[in-house]
């Protein structure tokens, strides 16, 4: 079976990495990562070809595309990239056309998926079954009413399921879509997903390190880095206020999207007891090896805190509910602890990043984290999956 799946990633890294995960649950068959955006520093298994077409990423209020290449203009790059996608489809003839987030976001990229929709439809292009790929989340939209009208009319119209990548015992997307029952094609929720730590790799990693089974490991993350320069500063503050009778370490994952200046900034603080990071493509033993996280409350950052059990803090990023509600619900079944504005607060947040320490807990809440996984084996399974096998 060939799967094409195209992953738009704007302005973080969170949607690429979801989608790498899927993409290496579909071991066995040919798989076509279609991205677009800043080259991510990840591994794929050899199942997986990515095809990088020309870069356009979106400014930091989401409401201009540019090209951060130079040389092209915007125009220009756009017609470039629906010309080699609709020739990629043409020639790869896949089975499966897995389109992350659109309908329901990425409209700035229409230009490129829907002459492939209509294509597919019109039977210009092979036959194709074509299938979102949607978080737990939508953020707020200035007009919900004309918003929703869109979303579905193109489901309706061109698409053959819907994959939530959520738990409903968690969230349901009816919470933030109100006329889900509108939707006239398969629903699926399929669990979130997430890669699981291997066995012993808290042990690990702490070997690796150095750090004894008594010192304290305290890792602060912001994700792809573009907007969560605020946490880290405060977190390096804090932890420099911190008064503990046993060894205590910080590491740093800023995200390959901080600015240089703010990076070079937070690298002079480090010492002995502080390191500071761009990436790790280790990050999930990390958070097996850790004592404490503090982060942001992205989607694949609370996974890998519920999937590595860790004792977590998170500061959910302001501008829309999708962190905020994400980070209550998991507050709630006692995975992590929601700080506020007020908690940044280098005092306050050096008392609370203590007391996170000294409980020691590590979650055990049952939620479903094998999204990647049941995505899978709902495409394999698929009775439409077996018509071109």
């Amino acid at each position: 079976m060939k799967i094409l799946y195209y992953c738009q990633h704007v302005l973080g890294i969170g949607h690429y990495f979801r989608s790498l995960e899927i993409c290496k649950a579909l071991s066995g068959h040919d798989v076509i990562l279609v991205t677009g955006g800043s080259r991510v520093p990840a591994r794929r298994p050899s199942h997986v070809r990515e095809i990088h077409l020309p870069e356009l990423m979106m400014n930091e209020e989401f409401s201009l595309l540019y090209s951060p290449e130079g040389g092209k203009s915007v125009a220009q790059v756009k017609q470039e990239r629906k010309e080699l996608l609709f020739q990629l489809f043409q020639t790869e003839s896949p089975d499966w056309f897995i389109v992350e987030l659109y309908p329901f976001g990425r409209k700035a990229f229409r230009f490129e998926i829907d002459p492939i929709l209509e294509g597919i439809r019109r039977g210009e292009l092979p036959p194709c079954r074509v299938v979102c790929s949607l978080r737990d989340i939508l953020v707020e939209k200035k007009d919900p009413a004309a918003y929703e009208t869109g979303v579905i009319d193109i489901l309706n119209r061109y698409f053959d399921a819907l994959l939530i990548h959520a738990d409903p015992q968690v969230l349901k997307l009816d919470e933030t879509f109100s006329r889900l029952a509108e939707i006239a094609v398969p629903i699926v929720y399929t669990g979130y997903v997430t890669p699981k730590p291997a066995p012993g790799a808290r042990a690990r990693l702490r070997r690796q390190l150095g750090i004894g089974r008594d010192e304290i490991l305290i890792v602060a993350s912001a994700g792809g880095g573009s907007v969560g320069n605020t946490l880290l500063e405060a977190a390096l503050e804090a932890f420099r206020l911190m008064k503990i009778d046993e060894p205590v370490y910080l590491h740093v994952f800023t995200g390959p999207f901080l600015s240089e200046e703010v990076f070079e900034r937070l690298g002079r603080i480090a010492d002995r007891r502080i390191q500071i990071f761009r990436f790790t493509s280790n990050f999930l033993s990390y958070l097996s090896g850790a004592d404490l996280s503090v982060s942001m409350a992205g989607y694949n950052t609370c996974m890998n805190i519920a999937a590595a059990r860790v004792p977590a803090l998170v500061w959910p990023f302001p501008q829309n509910r999708e962190q905020g509600l994400r980070a209550m619900r998991l507050a709630e079944l006692g995975i992590l602890q929601v700080l506020s504005e007020e908690d940044l607060h280098p005092p306050r947040l050096c008392d609370i990043m203590r007391q996170g320490i000294t409980l020691r807990s590590r979650s055990v809440a049952g939620i479903d984290l094998n999204g990647a996984e049941n995505t899978a084996r709902w495409l394999i399974g698929n009775p439409a999956a077996q018509e071109r096998v």
